[in-house]
């Protein structure tokens, strides 16, 4: 009795899946090498926190602040939660500055502040929301103040196009 793969001239779907993976796990496998050889890894480049606090938290601040005074409360989240993870990421990328654990600086400085935005944006209260940008924005002075970077004050965003203060003068 001869026996054979095919009935009615097609190969079953289950062998032909087995073949499939089979293969593709194979061509994974050999590939692989040559893939980390072609393309090699990140050297472990870490931005500033200068360039950090440039790139993600102050733009978050200032889209923040546009988007209460809009009233468009759900953007205001997504920049409020976007903000978050940028000071969380900024933590984990500087663990210590100049001696001090960097994370618990800013969860010490920030927590409460971005608590209150949140409270705000989630009511939808454009009083409590001043009232926590103010707060978010002194705390972020303080931190700059105690890292010696007091030159670098941040205000609260008006018509200009920037909430960097660069005036020479007292932030708001």
């Amino acid at each position: 009795m001869q026996t054979t793969l095919f009935r009615n001239g097609r190969l079953p779907a289950s062998l032909l899946a087995a073949a499939t993976v089979t293969f593709l796990a194979g061509n994974i496998m050999a590939t692989s090498g040559v893939a980390e050889e072609s393309h090699p890894q990140p050297s472990g480049y870490v931005p500033s926190i200068s360039d950090m606090m440039i790139a993600t938290i102050q733009p978050r601040h200032e889209r923040l602040w546009r988007a209460a005074k809009e009233s468009n409360w759900d953007f205001a989240a997504y920049e409020l939660g976007n903000l978050r993870g940028a000071f969380g990421r900024l933590g984990r990328a500087h663990p210590m500055h100049d001696g001090i654990a960097f994370p618990d600086m800013i969860e010490t400085v920030t927590k409460d502040p971005l608590d209150e935005l949140d409270r705000a944006v989630r009511a939808r209260d454009a009083t409590t929301f001043s009232k926590g940008y103010s707060d978010l924005t002194d705390a972020c002075n303080s931190c700059h103040q105690a890292l010696n970077h007091g030159v670098v004050a941040i205000g609260i965003p008006g018509a200009q196009s920037s909430d960097l203060n660069i005036s020479n003068k007292p932030a708001p």
